[in-house]
């Protein structure tokens, strides 16, 4: 394999400290803004900060949003702020926080991340490109949570189209039930009688030695080919021989042996039963809500593609596919940063951040 050329490697390596120290001051970061070890306030389904609520103090002091309660050089830490780092918590770790002294542990918590925040942008960190990934990642997922929130709702699938989505997969929701088999096709009642003994043996108790059996014995080439499979099939198809259909339906357990059946053809079966599905009926009502999830999803993802392809149209776009096949790949390398590839945003997945976020509720 051709190696990457050696000024790519050095810059690779010049790299290496400055994703180090990006590495560092994260974790930093990271340790001040959640020193306390809070949850989040799981209500806050939007994933948007809950706007302050200033409140009457018990003293009867009305406090203003705007207030200071820190400086840290040029950035105020105001009541507001304080409140809506506050508002991200579960009720129950809110309440915690009600002593000058309690307050005075967060309210220290959050000055040191401004310091570590502070200290971060002045060794250039800000314009790093990870870090630079990282912001870019969060607006995307905020602008389309906002966007798709103001489009679309699951309420908004009328029960004319779920009803039409019913009527279109009726298979899915009622559906007689159905048995799976493979089969070993002989002409021979006699030989297909030995066959069985050795299918219902130490030779064909694996699905892997039945399968032999059925290369080794079986006359039936189109069958033969799928290792003796038959697929599902209900209780009235006519693409099985009615007793075998018959045997195959009486079978109790999966992986259990049958044969030999006569067929009435002139062939003999012998049979293994490989696998078996419930009988389904469900009433649109049932499954209604299911289908209003479903549609919803389809819509969003819709609503995700097109709001790309709008933008894209929009945009100045030119790629050289020249340099683009000769960016030299390191596929044995072990190492390295996770995967951008795949997704609208850094990291893969949907616009919205997430392979598949859970559905709001009314």
């Amino acid at each position: 394999m051709t190696s990457a050329p050696s000024s790519i490697r050095s810059t690779a390596a010049a790299r290496a400290p400055a994703r180090a120290s990006v590495l560092s001051i994260a974790a930093l970061i990271a340790t001040a803004a959640g020193a306390c070890h809070q949850e989040p306030n799981k209500s806050n389904k939007g994933g948007e900060t809950p706007k302050p609520v200033v409140s009457q103090t018990a003293q009867g002091v009305v406090l203003d949003a705007e207030t200071v309660l820190a400086q840290v050089n040029d950035e105020a830490i105001t009541v507001g702020a304080f409140q809506a780092r506050l508002n991200t918590l579960q009720p129950y770790v809110r309440a915690r926080y009600t002593s000058l002294e309690q307050k005075k542990e967060l309210l220290d918590n959050m000055v040191n991340f401004e310091v570590l925040a502070k200290e971060a942008v002045s060794r250039g960190l800000d314009r790093d490109p990870e870090v630079v990934r990282s912001m870019k990642q969060m607006m995307i997922q905020k602008l389309m949570r906002a966007e798709l929130a103001q489009a679309l709702k699951p309420e908004d699938i009328a029960e004319d189209e779920m009803r039409a989505f019913y009527d279109e997969h009726r298979d899915e929701y009622q559906r007689p039930a159905q048995v799976r088999i493979s089969a070993i096709i002989l002409s021979s009642k006699s030989k297909a009688a030995k066959v069985a003994k050795l299918a219902s043996g130490p030779e064909g108790q694996t699905n892997t030695g039945f399968r032999k059996l059925v290369t080794a014995h079986s006359t039936d080439d189109e069958s033969k080919l799928r290792g003796g499979d038959l697929r599902y099939f209900e209780a009235g198809t006519t693409a099985v021989p009615a007793p075998v259909v018959k045997a195959a339906f009486a079978l109790t357990q999966t992986g259990e042996v049958g044969g030999p059946i006569a067929a009435g053809d002139g062939t003999h079966y012998v049979i293994k039963r490989t696998g078996w599905r419930q009988q389904v009926d469900k009433s649109f009502d049932e499954v209604k809500v299911t289908i209003q999830n479903r549609l919803f999803r389809d819509k969003r993802r819709a609503l995700q593609k097109q709001m790309v392809v709008d933008l894209r149209e929009k945009a100045t776009i030119t790629i050289d596919e020249n340099a683009l096949a000769d960016v030299p790949i390191d596929a044995d390398s072990g190492s390295g940063a996770p995967s951008q590839a795949g997704g609208l945003g850094a990291g893969g997945g949907n616009a919205s951040g997430s392979k598949d976020q859970p559905l709001p509720t009314k």
